[in-house]
């Protein structure tokens, strides 16, 4: 008997120390490595990483990305171009100087004068209205351009609408008459801007004696029907570059092309 009364007594003192011990422990987290799902390890893309990332997967798919410009128009006000040139990832400029038939870029000029000024290679572009005559859009660019002396890249043109009453035949008819047009004039090829969709609609196979720069602004390069002479992507809409306040065009060169490929050819 004194020996069960002996074991109770044993069993009374030990068992407010285990629950104790047993209240501790639920209270103390257990230590474990913490796992992150990886959305929690993802930051934010600046332009700068995002185009690192699509450098490291393009170049796996054998494309090589090469310098960097931007294009601008009235959009981004007064522009800093001392600071500009200050940039190392703006290697070339393409400003806006006329719309359709009657429009020209109002910063045109200062922003012309300004990047020269600041030794960046510079040209011009315009944007093409497949429902306005060619020749009054060519009045219109050479006007406002009369020569190429004091610009450094080929002219671009912007052709990226088609308008709902203008048939596919009816835009290829215009952009060609209208390309012929700024060559015979200049003597120099033009370069045509366009966004990847746009280009597989309505252009692939049809201008392939001319150089693209192609817009698209998601993960990967343009996937591009037919066989185009695809010089430029434009990678991003929402650039920064010191000197413009707010977002700014962004591209660069691929492949074996650069910029050797969109200078005029001055004559000796």
């Amino acid at each position: 008997m004194r020996q069960i009364i002996t074991i109770l007594l044993c069993l009374t003192l030990i068992a407010p120390s285990t629950q104790a011990a047993r209240r501790k422990n639920a209270l103390s987290p257990i230590t474990q490595p913490t796992v992150q799902e990886p959305d929690a390890l993802m930051e934010p893309l600046k332009p700068q990483r995002a185009l690192e990332q699509l450098s490291e997967l393009n170049l796996r798919r054998r494309r090589t990305l090469g310098k960097r410009g931007i294009d601008v128009s009235h959009y981004q006000s007064r522009i800093n171009w001392k600071a500009v040139a200050e940039d190392n990832d703006v290697n070339y400029v393409y400003i806006k100087v006329t719309e359709n038939a009657g429009l020209v870029d109002n910063m045109f000029q200062t922003n012309l004068r300004e990047a020269r000024k600041v030794g960046i290679p510079v040209g011009c572009y315009h944007f093409f209205s497949p429902t306005a005559s060619p020749l009054a859009q060519l009045k219109n660019l050479t006007s406002a351009v009369p020569h190429l002396g004091d610009h450094d890249l080929i002219p671009m043109i912007d052709v990226e609408v088609k308008g709902k009453r203008t048939s596919d035949a009816e835009l290829r008819s215009r952009l060609k008459q209208f390309l012929k047009g700024v060559e015979d004039y200049y003597g120099v090829k033009p370069l045509i801007y366009t966004g990847q969709n746009f280009f597989n609609k309505y252009l692939s196979g049809y201008f392939d004696d001319y150089l693209f720069m192609i817009a698209k602004y998601s993960e990967g390069m343009p996937e591009l029907e037919g066989n185009p002479k695809f010089a430029l992507w434009q990678f991003s809409a929402s650039g920064r570059v010191k000197g413009i306040s707010g977002n700014v065009d962004q591209s660069c060169f691929v492949d074996n092309y650069g910029l050797r490929d969109i200078l005029i050819k001055k004559k000796k």
